[in-house]
């Protein structure tokens, strides 16, 4: 007979996001996951698997949060700039009260684990595409209604805008001058104009 869990499956996964978000994939002992998450080594291997398995499951479940503000941004009522200024806003404060400096997960993959992983290597393209793509929609939208300009190709502003997303996430790693982000903020709604 299986023995029932005495635990949260959901709650310890947000647990592994948090503390792979603070120390990283290589950071991240069996030890420090076996006492981070509060659950014997045997229950973490029977339910999540290896290190790894876990480590994608963390990744799945971040993307999954992380997304759902973007999208709500993107699909709400404001026009096409305002979403992209809203959602430079929304990721810059994210970022700026996060007194660990974590920066963004999916970021922090990218530069950590993906070069030599091809499944987070997948993921995390698959996941840029996703958001690409939405850039490019709420782009495309504002400049058939007149509110972003028509010099740049709508590809190649989303791609852009997308680029200084995952830009603002690598330099809050490291500042907390709101000024540099509002310096930011600023060219790259002008390059909408």
């Amino acid at each position: 007979m299986a023995r029932t869990k005495d635990f949260d499956e959901q709650e310890v996964l947000n647990k592994a996001v948090d503390l792979f978000w603070l120390k990283g994939y290589n950071g991240t002992s069996m030890q420090d996951l076996v006492e981070g998450l509060g659950i014997s080594r045997s229950s973490l291997y029977d339910t999540y698997g290896d290190k790894h398995s876990l480590f994608i499951k963390a990744l799945e479940r971040y993307q999954g949060t992380a997304s759902v503000k973007v999208c709500e941004i993107i699909n709400g009522k404001s026009s096409a700039k305002a979403s992209i200024r809203q959602i430079l806003e929304f990721i810059t404060s994210e970022l700026l009260n996060d007194q660990n400096h974590k920066g963004c997960f999916m970021v922090n993959a990218e530069v950590e684990v993906a070069p030599h992983d091809q499944q987070v290597s997948q993921m995390i393209c698959e996941n840029d595409q996703q958001i690409e793509d939405a850039f490019y929609l709420v782009i495309k939208k504002g400049q058939e209604r007149g509110e972003i300009g028509n010099k740049q190709d709508a590809r190649a502003l989303a791609r852009f805008t997308f680029n200084t997303v995952k830009g603002i996430r690598v330099t809050a790693k490291t500042t907390k001058d709101r000024s540099v982000f509002d310096d930011i903020i600023k060219l790259a709604m002008s390059v909408l104009d």
